[in-house]
């Protein structure tokens, strides 16, 4: 009896290494992605002098959404590598493309000195970064969903999201202590380089840690036929629709409340950008706090069912609370809002991965949350800011309020239409 639970208790332990070594490189990934975002109101002048704040914002979120259309490009590569080759080697390179991505950006010349050179690389590098994202979330969903424990999946696989906010939170701190310490000057002329080389070192760290990471795709499934390809996702094609179409929802109503908004306090509700970065900051620390709860209630009530919360109250709530915090001239009434709305993306965002992984079989399964996720997040989640601003800049800001309710209430038809996957999905028999 001691022995056994001798253990089960470094089993957990095992578990609980893996799912630190995974979501190490993930809060890297994202905190280097989110970097550009919330920099971009420094360095814009710098890669699009022309025109006002607007129309510059406009640029760098089209340069952003741009980023987004290489995910389903890397969704369907490391995917693949995840199913064929195994998920450490696919997290592995993933991590390290990111580095090369956020190196470029540190120490790409501006405007100034190269010209119309200088947006092509931005772009470039963002492409490149891009695809490092889009094959980032499905493998490392996969993965932190096979080696959690199989009682607590909802708990621990809810992890990558902590990481993925935690990647955004640290940006925005690293971006407040800069705001603290530096001039507008400074910021505008060098600062804002700072945060991407402090990316592309934390992206050192979590290759190292991922290099003695167990691999959680046998010899067996890695050696099937359909592993890791077209056919094999073809098989599935009701499962990744299904997906695609409530990942477009949640992706967007996602985009809206953390990288767009600061943004939008600043360009809309007219709050000085110190201000919004730290209500930002405040709300955000609280969504990650929120991400094991949720997960852990998702293990009582099923998948099926937070997302169902997630639809009913994003149809509802979304346009209300983008209303009031166009209006709002408090920074606690602000922080109040932003934290309502951020509960009610947590319904989705606590099991996004898992929900994913749970509707498909290990052979195909990197590939399928993977390529799923990123059709769905490049169409809507990534075009968030550049549609917000494109809605702004004619007129119409209103309507993207609409436009972000609709997409919710998408996904909750998608959610009533479909099986819990907590009870009938891939997952529930394999540990």
């Amino acid at each position: 009896m001691i022995k056994q639970d001798l253990s089960k208790a470094a089993d957990t332990r095992q578990r609980i290494f893996a799912i630190f070594g995974a979501s190490s490189g993930n809060l890297v990934e994202w905190f280097d992605f989110y970097v550009y975002s919330f920099c971009a109101i420094y360095f814009a002048p710098a890669f699009f002098p022309k025109g006002d704040t607007t129309t510059q914002l406009l640029n760098t979120a089209g340069v952003f959404a741009a980023g987004f259309l290489m995910r389903p490009i890397g969704g369907w590569l490391f995917g693949r590598i995840a199913d064929k080759h195994g998920r450490r080697r696919s997290m592995m390179i993933s991590v390290l493309m990111m580095c090369g991505g956020s190196l470029m950006i540190a120490f790409m010349p501006t405007y100034a000195t190269i010209g119309a050179a200088a947006p092509f690389l931005l772009l470039v590098a963002r492409l490149f970064q891009g695809l490092s994202v889009g094959g980032e979330y499905g493998t490392s969903a996969t993965y932190m969903s096979e080696v959690a424990p199989k009682n607590n999946r909802g708990f621990f696989a809810s992890f990558q999201y902590v990481t993925l906010i935690g990647g955004q939170l640290l940006a925005v701190l690293v971006l407040v202590v800069m705001q603290q310490t530096l001039s507008t000057e400074e910021l505008r002329a060098w600062g804002w380089r700072v945060p991407f080389v402090l990316g592309a070192a934390g992206a050192l760290v979590a290759l190292y840690l991922r290099s003695s990471l167990t691999e959680t795709a046998s010899d067996e499934t890695r050696k099937k036929k359909e592993a890791g390809t077209f056919a094999g996702l073809w098989k599935h094609k009701g499962a990744f629709f299904t997906v695609v179409g409530f990942t477009a929802g949640g992706s967007l109503m996602f985009y809206t409340f953390t990288t767009y908004m600061q943004k939008y306090l600043v360009n809309t509700a007219g709050m000085n950008a110190k201000t919004a970065s730290a209500v930002m900051t405040g709300a955000l620390f609280v969504y990650m706090v929120l991400q094991p709860l949720f997960g852990a209630l998702s293990d009582r009530i099923g998948r099926r069912n937070m997302m169902l919360c997630f639809g009913v109250l994003g149809t509802l709530c979304t346009v209300p609370i983008l209303h009031l915090l166009k209006d709002v001239t408090d920074p606690y009434a602000a922080f109040g809002l932003a934290i309502l709305a951020l509960a009610i993306v947590s319904f989705y965002t606590s099991i996004s991965g898992l929900i994913k992984a749970e509707m498909f079989p290990p052979e195909v399964r990197a590939l399928c949350v993977g390529l799923s996720y990123a059709v769905g997040n490049a169409l809507f989640g990534g075009s968030a800011e550049f549609v917000a601003l494109s809605f702004k800049a004619a007129g119409m800001e209103s309507s993207f309020y609409w436009y972000v309710s609709i997409m919710c209430a998408i996904a909750l038809l998608i959610s009533f239409r479909m099986k819990d996957p907590t009870k009938v999905g891939y997952l529930k028999d394999e540990d």
